[in-house]
């Protein structure tokens, strides 16, 4: 071989195509949420569904999002996140996994009997939603109990304003 000659050198590249990248993105949220990047976790996976919305992977990435940003307490935006992908995805076939990571993300925010009583109803309100839509799932049991509790907390709210006026 002579120095003088020259080898051409092909270089190909591949474009990754939608679907792979959309996949990409996906692992890249299911990772970064492993990690307890709950914010970074959130915003790939809600790339992963933009970037290919009829993929079968688009409501998996919604709801994965949405399960992030609870897994870290963010509630407020966990539910905003659940109910767009109400929206979006009517005719998912993890509604009642939906409908329950909502009621749980208001029964999460709960503090005390002291408190403003809009979440409790909120929280009793779609508790009893999931038990009348969805009677013959685990979610349907665990809102039952769930409602027991909800039971109790008003009833010492009952029992804290009687107080209060009893003074």
């Amino acid at each position: 071989l002579s120095c003088s000659k020259k080898d051409k050198v092909e270089v190909i590249l591949e474009e990754a195509t939608l679907e792979e990248e959309m996949i990409l993105a996906y692992k890249e949220g299911l990772e970064s949420l492993k990690k307890g990047e709950a914010l970074y976790a959130s915003k790939k996976l809600n790339e992963a569904e933009i970037l290919f919305p009829q993929s079968i992977w688009a409501p998996k990435s919604s709801i994965m999002s949405a399960y992030s940003l609870y897994y870290y307490n963010y509630y407020d935006e966990s539910i905003f996140q659940l109910k767009r992908h109400l929206k979006n995805y009517p005719t998912d076939k993890n509604l009642d996994y939906v409908h329950y990571l909502i009621a749980i993300c208001h029964f999460e925010k709960l503090s005390n009997e002291k408190k403003d009583l809009e979440p409790l109803i909120k929280t009793q309100e779609k508790f009893e939603y999931i038990i009348e839509n969805y009677p013959n799932t685990d979610f349907a049991i665990d809102s039952k109990y769930k409602l027991g509790l909800i039971i109790d907390i008003l009833a010492a709210k009952e029992m804290y304003i009687g107080r209060h006026y009893m003074k």
